[in-house]
């Protein structure tokens, strides 16, 4: 398989997954509908927030990327055997910790935002998009992260190509998402999503890893 497909595959599938979960996006449902925000504003909001929380990550993950890159130059196992062998496990984390909660949750209970205390606390449009910032911000998306070290092998193009998918899909997906959440589709359903994204996620990190793994550039 060529690697740059390979590298845009994996980077494509995991902002997906990303983007589809509940706790980076349902909140700000909530939150424009209390605070009584058009259509529009939501959006805006929505496109700040998915921005914050996307940089964080590219941020961390070109940091990543680079000590992989550095790696690949002088220890070829680490970065073509270790390297996919670490998404593999955090897959397999990802599949015990699903089996481990696999109770019902609510999203309060899971998301990146404490929507309760923005809205009780009755904060300006500004004060609520800082803080949903903020929270976005330092909540980065570890597999995301550590997909940068095995997307290095490749070189700066493999950063490149996580960082610029991951940005885009990431961030217009989340807006996408609550479009239609505002729109009220009713067939659109949320609830697999919602309570297994640690088993979604899992499956993707094996997937990748397993092709990194046993398919040679």
């Amino acid at each position: 398989m060529n690697p740059v497909f390979q590298i845009l595959i994996g980077s494509i599938l995991l902002s997906l997954v990303h983007a589809s979960i509940p706790n980076h996006w349902l909140p700000l449902v909530a939150i424009g509908k209390v605070e009584k925000w058009k259509l529009q504003e939501t959006l805006s909001v929505t496109f700040i927030t998915g921005v914050s929380h996307t940089i964080s990550t590219i941020i961390i993950g070109i940091i990543v990327g680079i000590i992989g890159y550095q790696l690949s130059e002088t220890y070829h196992f680490v970065t073509h055997v270790i390297a996919p062998l670490v998404l593999i496990m955090l897959g397999l984390i990802y599949f015990y910790q699903d089996y481990q909660h696999s109770k019902i949750k609510t999203i309060h209970e899971h998301s990146h935002i404490n929507v309760d205390e923005l809205i009780q606390k009755k904060k300006t449009k500004k004060a609520i998009v800082t803080s949903l910032s903020v929270a976005m911000f330092f909540s980065p998306c570890i597999e995301v992260e550590v997909y940068y070290f095995t997307a290095a092998r490749i070189g700066w193009l493999g950063i490149a190509i996580v960082s610029i998918t991951y940005f885009f899909v990431t961030v217009l997906g989340m807006m996408i998402l609550v479009y239609l959440a505002i729109k009220g589709i009713e067939k659109f359903r949320i609830k697999f999503f919602e309570h297994r994204e640690k088993l979604i996620s899992g499956i993707i990190l094996l997937i990748v890893g397993l092709l990194a793994l046993f398919v040679e550039y």
